[in-house]
């Protein structure tokens, strides 16, 4: 990186952390540590992966801050990946029954990142910092395509969660879906505009510094008091859904115990069956 760009870079970086520290301000100040905390750790690694990157770029060798870069990058994908199992566990607290559901997918999603990073470093021909680079931005680019299908859930099913824009659940996919696409997007370009890459680089971190002004100016505001679903007059898909999963949970395990898959199957095709024949009677 050119001298020039590689100050801006920092200055950039430096931003991010300084916008950082005054969310972790807000989150103190609105007494919001316990409500995610989570978003809060994640915020608070955020800051100190500036101050240590910036230490190794300046004192470090170029194979320690390599490495040192590459680490905390895979340790944050980790903690974006258990914020956006938070902010769902948080958007779907009305059903206990989804949430399991929710636990169970984001464990076998967590599964599947770590087998698609450890199977692309074993492919990956070459030096072991080559293997490392592949194996972080291929489970980068699969939590990317998450977070953008996250943004998704929320925008089509907004009014049936009963959350609005302001809802700090909301606020917080809206950044990093947003960041996910812009960054999917520009990993597309640099390979084809290669001799642009700084460039992209400079205007990620200042959309990212932009994010995070705006996770900090959401927070910072009152949030809207949640509309109560579950007492809604019309029957809403999430609601029929956790009312079929629940029902089915207790004979659901003990079909599994008893038969294993060949029995645990069925019990799930009968429960969709039962959700689409209760909205099909409504």
């Amino acid at each position: 990186m050119h001298g020039s760009m590689a100050w801006v870079s920092i200055v950039l970086a430096a931003g991010c952390a300084v916008v950082q520290a005054y969310i972790l301000r807000v989150i103190g100040i609105r007494k919001l540590k316990s409500e995610f905390p989570v978003f809060f750790f994640y915020t608070c690694f955020g800051v100190a992966m500036v101050a240590v990157g910036l230490a190794g770029y300046i004192y470090s060798t170029g194979a320690q801050y390599f490495y040192i870069y590459w680490t905390l990058s895979f340790i944050y994908i980790g903690l974006e990946f258990l914020v956006m199992y938070e902010i769902l566990v948080n958007a779907l607290k009305p059903y206990s029954a989804l949430i399991d559901l929710g636990k169970m997918l984001f464990r076998w999603a967590a599964i599947f990142l770590l087998l698609a990073g450890g199977l692309t470093a074993l492919a990956t021909s070459g030096s072991q910092p080559s293997k490392l680079i592949a194996a972080v931005s291929i489970v980068e680019r699969s939590m990317r395509l998450m977070q953008c299908g996250l943004l998704l859930l929320f925008f089509l099913f907004e009014k049936r969660l009963g959350l609005s824009w302001r809802n700090y659940n909301m606020c917080i996919a809206l950044g990093l879906g947003s960041t996910a696409a812009l960054d999917l997007s520009f990993s597309y370009l640099k390979v084809h505009f290669a001799s642009h890459a700084e460039i992209f680089c400079i205007i990620e971190s200042s959309f990212y510094i932009g994010v995070l002004s705006y996770w900090a100016a959401c927070l910072a505001q009152p949030e809207p008091a949640r509309k109560n679903v579950l007492d809604s007059p019309s029957r809403l898909i999430f609601q029929r859904w956790n009312e079929a999963l629940t029902s089915y949970s207790v004979r659901g395990e003990m079909a599994f115990a008893a038969g294993g898959a060949d029995s645990f199957l069925p019990g799930v095709e009968q429960t969709v069956e039962r959700v689409l024949a209760r909205k099909i009677v409504q």
